[in-house]
């Protein structure tokens, strides 16, 4: 997985954690789902990344 891709799946997770946060802390659970929802997204990204790398050895 190349580094600047990693940095944007990193970023991604923490806006979602983030989100998710505010949700909590609103109590708006719709705000919470979508961040949940990216960091979800993040960790898939992740891990297909991994596999593409671990085809290339």
């Amino acid at each position: 997985m190349g580094t600047e891709e990693k940095l944007r799946n990193a970023a991604e997770k923490a806006k979602g954690k983030a989100k998710e946060t505010v949700g909590q802390a609103t109590g708006d659970r719709v705000v919470e789902a979508e961040g949940r929802g990216k960091q979800v997204k993040s960790d898939l990204k992740q891990a297909a990344e991994k596999v593409k790398d671990a085809g290339k050895d």
